[in-house]
């Protein structure tokens, strides 16, 4: 079985919406710069990629659910749906949800009804929608979503579903970054060897799935698969095993082997475990590359937006079906040097590579080991 991809949408620290945030990556364009929500003084890292939509004030309450409401009226409107969602489900990604607004409550911000902290609220007063659900399943979140959404579909449950991801930056999260890794990051560099850790994003994305044929316009793109797993091998660190058990899951339910794919959208936080372990699993899966089928291309959006949480997976595979429409991959921005690990991988750097990419992968490792890999081909 496949599904349909008939509408995107999408914000983040260097676009308003999908295509803007896609050709800013692909001129090599970033939205790092100083933290701005709070005052980094307490902390050793200082930089982030930040939404600027604060006005005046240094920050305010429900910044993520706003972003929510712009990539999912931007996905349905792509896909010609009405503002009148109703029994389509929306199926939301997040890392955090609203911490960061219980954070500026707590620190005498103005308070938040807490109806108004669960992203169904705002879904059903703007879209009328009567069916949505939250999945908090780390840095995999939206694939998780995403595969919920295909089960959903096969299952006969609906004929659309809506996918999003969402998260704003939270002073506590950006803390526990700041003492949990060794090195201090002033910028998002995955698989080279000047990376020193993840920075974390901010932004939102969504798509709407639809059962293959059923949509009321054309598709953007065809979803394969979605490859999901949970090793549990490290509250932290990536497992090979796992990974490459999601990887392997993803090809099996796509119907396609690794010599198929031309291009994968690699996780990529920029840590040392992460681009390490994901780069030697790269490797594995397309050792048998020659001459003759060099391999996938293969870059990672971080560099540009920073980690954006829950809504990661799902905004590198937009840019994926980008990629696929306009014949131009991104590339990883900033990368001069690549480990070891990632000798033998076609990563996209400099500039955007021109290319006919038939079919992708998408990566999203979270912590815990949840493992999501999805296929997606262009329509």
């Amino acid at each position: 079985m496949t599904w349909d991809i008939t509408g995107l949408g999408a914000v983040s620290s260097v676009g308003a919406d999908a295509r803007a945030t896609y050709d800013a990556l692909c001129a090599g364009r970033d939205g790092r710069g100083r933290v701005r929500c709070f005052d980094p003084a307490a902390y050793r890292a200082g930089h982030a990629y930040e939404i600027d939509d604060r006005g005046a004030d240094c920050d305010r309450p429900l910044r993520a659910t706003g972003w929510l409401l712009t990539a999912v009226e931007q996905a349905i409107a792509d896909a010609g749906l009405g503002d009148d969602l109703g029994d389509i489900p929306v199926l939301v990604g997040t890392t955090l949800r609203e911490q960061r607004s219980v954070e500026l409550w707590w620190r005498g911000g103005p308070p938040v009804p807490v109806d108004e902290l669960h992203f169904g609220t705002a879904l059903r007063r703007r879209f009328d929608v009567t069916t949505s659900y939250t999945f908090a399943n780390a840095c995999a979140a939206s694939l998780y979503a995403l595969g919920m959404a295909t089960d959903m579909i096969a299952l006969s449950q609906a004929d659309t579903v809506v996918v999003a991801g969402t998260d704003s930056i939270a002073e506590s999260t950006f803390a526990a970054m700041d003492r949990a890794q060794t090195l201090v990051p002033d910028a998002a560099r995955p698989f080279d060897r000047a990376h020193k850790g993840m920075v974390m994003g901010e932004g939102a994305v969504a798509v709407v799935l639809t059962r293959a044929g059923a949509g009321r316009g054309s598709a953007a793109a065809r979803l394969r698969a979605v490859g999901l797993n949970c090793d549990a091998g490290h509250p932290t660190a990536p497992d090979p095993a796992g990974i490459a058990a999601g990887v392997r899951d993803a090809h099996r339910r796509a119907g396609v082997s690794p010599d198929a794919i031309d291009l994968v959208m690699l996780h990529g936080t920029g840590t040392a475990r992460n681009d390490e372990t994901e780069a030697a699993v790269m490797s594995e899966f397309f050792a048998d590359a020659d001459a003759d089928r060099p391999g996938p291309l293969m870059t990672a959006i971080k560099s540009g937006v920073g980690h954006t949480l829950g809504g990661s997976g799902l905004l590198s595979l937009v840019m994926a079906v980008l990629s696929m429409r306009h014949g131009i991959v991104p590339p990883v921005i900033g990368l001069s040097d690549p480990i070891d690990e990632a000798a033998g991988l076609r990563l996209v750097h400099g500039t955007g590579a021109p290319a006919r990419i038939g079919l992708a992968q998408v990566n999203a490792f979270g912590f815990g080991g949840i493992n999501a890999v999805a296929v997606v081909e262009k329509a």
